[in-house]
């Protein structure tokens, strides 16, 4: 969906605050997207054609433009080393894009432009170098997929035959790059928002797909679900909410066991508007949650309480190793969270 305001940055000097720190970014562009290749290696990417990249776990941060796109908003990242990295722009029409370095950002290749002017795309993800996926909001009541098998070389839509339908209000929310995640060499799933809540769910590359309603807020076009992490092929967690009303009462978090295909409402309390959820990718139980609003944690989403939140304005979230993750802000603000020993 169209790009969101979000409320000021508030951050918190309460309790705990010694278990994140802040680092230097060197941009002050609204940052979206984020991917960490590996324990030390992350990128991130917002506005302005902006991307970042990390060799030093966050110690240092450089931050470049991608040229010929000073006008875009990157709301995705998709890295697989220092030097390979995807970026996906979101806007109507041509602004929605994907690009492709294979030197660390030196020179960047142009692989995917939308040339359907009621087209918006919302995020991507990839398998492996060559498999990729990306989805976009409802044409003609289908969203739009399209799907790589050869390293973005060639970006092919998914046939109307096929492509997952949407009801007459639903979407998908480019909020933080993570309203779609992959699995394994097969599974994905995306989640879907204004007045609806759904989690559509692949086992065959997106080639086909089933819908399942999901407990999350939905009775407004700001509503709905934002973000999907998966731990394995089976435990998973999504997170929204309103975006309009971060603090607003209703269910935001909801797991499931069983690959998606149920999806049961958190008990954990309190809840609030979620831009990204973000499962550590060695204990599936232990989840990092942020939102204009707050960022929380915990070691199970069905426990009856946070561990530890935080009054701090984010749009997503990655793990990069253990009980550690990352995370950035509207204003080119990266936080760095210590969440267990």
């Amino acid at each position: 969906m169209r790009p969101r305001c979000l409320l000021p940055i508030a951050l918190s000097t309460l309790s705990l605050a010694q278990s994140f720190t802040v680092q230097n970014s060197n941009t002050t562009a609204d940052l979206r997207g984020l991917s960490a290749a590996s324990s030390r290696i992350v990128w991130a990417s917002g506005t302005n054609g902006t991307y970042l990249r990390t060799l030093d776990s966050g110690t240092t941060w450089v931050a470049a433009n991608v040229p010929g796109a000073e006008t875009l908003d990157f709301r995705a990242v998709e890295a697989f080393s220092e030097d390979e990295a995807y970026l996906l722009s979101a806007g109507p029409g041509e602004q929605s894009r994907i690009y492709k370095t294979n030197d660390g950002g030196k020179t960047w290749a142009l692989q995917f432009t939308n040339h359907e002017p009621r087209g918006f795309f919302d995020c991507m993800a990839f398998w492996d170098h060559d498999h990729g996926i990306a989805l976009g909001d409802p044409v003609d009541g289908q969203f739009e997929v399209i799907i790589t098998n050869d390293g973005g070389a060639n970006w092919t839509p998914l046939s109307s035959a096929y492509a997952p339908r949407s009801l007459a209000t639903e979407g998908a929310f480019a909020a933080s790059g993570t309203c779609l995640t992959v699995e394994g060499d097969r599974n994905v799933w995306f989640v879907t928002g204004g007045n609806a809540a759904r989690v559509f769910r692949s086992t065959d590359r997106g080639n086909t797909w089933s819908a399942t309603d999901a407990p999350i807020i939905h009775d407004s076009a700001s509503s709905g679900i934002f973000s999907i992490s998966f731990n394995g092929p089976r435990h998973g967690v999504i997170g929204g909410g309103d975006y309009q009303h971060p603090e607003r009462q209703g269910t935001t978090l909801a797991y499931t066991e069983d690959g998606g295909i149920t999806w049961n409402a958190s008990g954990i309390q309190p809840q609030s508007y979620f831009s990204a959820v973000a499962l550590d990718p060695q204990n599936g139980r232990q989840l990092l949650a942020v939102g204009s609003a707050h960022a929380a944690y915990t070691d199970d989403v069905s426990n009856r309480n946070w561990k530890v939140s935080w009054d701090l304005n984010l749009n997503a979230a990655v793990y990069i190793g253990p009980g550690e993750a990352i995370a950035v802000d509207p204003k080119g603000k990266i936080v760095r969270f210590q969440l267990h020993p």
